[in-house]
């Protein structure tokens, strides 16, 4: 089934999509997205356990939650995400939804679909709403770029044989190569 189209959609055609069918909104504008790879897969479940046993072990008070997890970035009805992994500290921000405002940090893992999206329009938008850490995962380059958008801003690429720091948990470092063992 085709959506109609729309000079602009909001949050109540996203919930009134067919049975299985995923899309995000991005001001106002619907992305319809394609089912994820094995790797995609893989990835999303490795770095959420990874994660979750890091904020665990420190007693943290922190949630990590894989997609589908609706993630309402803006005050209005016209952006709704369903990053790969998002991670929130504050929980006021979290209802029976999802997440109303910026996770502290979210992971993207690039398709081939998605790359644009993911590297463009998303850095825009996480930035611009106080995500305080983005990493994208591009298992097909099998690199991460990661961007700390706290203090001084920085980012980097790095491969995924190296050991990557996060910028929000100071001790925490993941090797993405080990996960896929």
């Amino acid at each position: 089934m085709s959506l109609p189209e729309k000079a602009s959609y909001t949050i109540e055609d996203i919930y009134s999509l067919p049975e299985g069918q995923r899309a995000e909104l991005i001001d106002g504008d619907m992305y319809l997205m394609a089912p994820p790879s094995r790797i995609h897969q893989e990835l999303v479940s490795e770095l959420t356990q990874i994660i979750g046993v890091y904020i665990k072990s420190k007693n943290g008070s922190c949630k990590v939650y894989p997609a589908p997890f609706a993630v309402f970035l803006n005050v209005d009805d016209t952006t709704y995400v369903e990053p790969d992994i998002s991670v929130i500290c504050d929980k006021d921000k979290l209802n029976d939804k999802g997440c109303s405002g910026a996770p502290d940090w979210i992971i993207e893992i690039v398709s081939p679909s998605s790359q644009r999206m993911d590297y463009l329009t998303k850095l825009f938008k996480y930035r611009t709403a106080g995500v305080r850490e983005y990493w994208i995962v591009n298992p097909l380059k099998e690199t991460v770029q990661t961007y700390s958008f706290e203090g001084e801003e920085d980012s980097a690429q790095a491969s995924f044989s190296d050991t990557i720091p996060s910028a929000i948990f100071k001790d925490l470092e993941i090797c993405v190569e080990k996960l896929l063992r």
